[in-house]
């Protein structure tokens, strides 16, 4: 019983290591995006305080960069609100599709792990090779990992770099884009999937012409998703 818990103590610890290592690159980027944010809450008249509290207990880069435009004196609460849930409404969509990672997971260990779930840790883990039992493993080391880049790259943003007024002008701006090509191609399988991706890239472009704010994204998600699901009923 002893060897069995221990055993499966380690391999779980290997998934934790493997999620983390396999972040690294992504990393860096999401690091540089950090460092944009921390720059701009700062011009944009956040206390260092502020800044780090909301990368520390939000770690949501759009929904951030979102309530960061809102920020001011005539801000309201109830709009700032109501357009984040709009931004992290594809989370639902995400956290549905990652259930089955956490069978046999303790509640705990779940919720830090949805805690510290971004595109970016739930598009690797998605992509990874390892086992279902181990994937919540690997996306709570993939998840912590880009954490911690993400909130020091926030301070760093705040303290390190004042110079740097105009994150554009160092091409921090196109950071994330070129981060989501890369795990998009990596997760590409064949033919088989560009009938979704199509689906769902027209869908969400439609959506930002006619719709307001960011409800592309979820219209371009759960378009490619049944589309997805139509073809595989088909097929069974």
């Amino acid at each position: 019983m002893h060897t069995t818990v221990s055993s499966e103590t380690a391999r779980r610890s290997a998934a934790f290591t493997a999620g983390a290592r396999a972040s690294l690159g992504v990393g860096v980027a999401v690091a540089v995006y950090g460092l944009a944010f921390g720059i701009l809450a700062r011009q944009g008249g956040l206390s260092l305080t502020e800044g780090g509290l909301m990368s520390l207990l939000v770690f949501a880069g759009a929904s951030q960069f979102v309530a960061l435009d809102m920020w001011g004196p005539s801000m309201s609460l109830g709009v700032v609100v109501l357009t984040t849930l709009v931004v992290n409404l594809r989370h639902v969509l995400m956290g549905a599709s990652a259930a089955s990672w956490f069978e046999g997971c303790s509640r705990g260990k779940a919720m830090l792990a949805y805690f510290v779930m971004i595109d970016e840790s739930w598009a690797m883990t998605a992509a990874s090779r390892v086992p279902v039992r181990d994937k919540a493993s690997f996306l709570l080391g993939s998840g912590v990992l880009l954490y911690l880049c993400w909130d020091l790259a926030t301070l760093a943003g705040f303290l390190l770099v004042p110079e740097m007024d105009d994150p554009a002008r160092w091409g921090l701006d196109f950071v994330f884009c070129a981060c989501f090509l890369a795990l998009l191609a990596g997760m590409y399988r064949g033919r088989g999937d560009l009938p979704a991706w199509a689906v769902a890239a027209l869908c969400a472009v439609a959506a930002a012409e006619f719709l307001p704010g960011k409800w592309y994204i979820l219209v371009g998600g759960m378009a490619g998703g049944f589309t997805e699901a139509i073809r595989h009923g088909r097929r069974t």
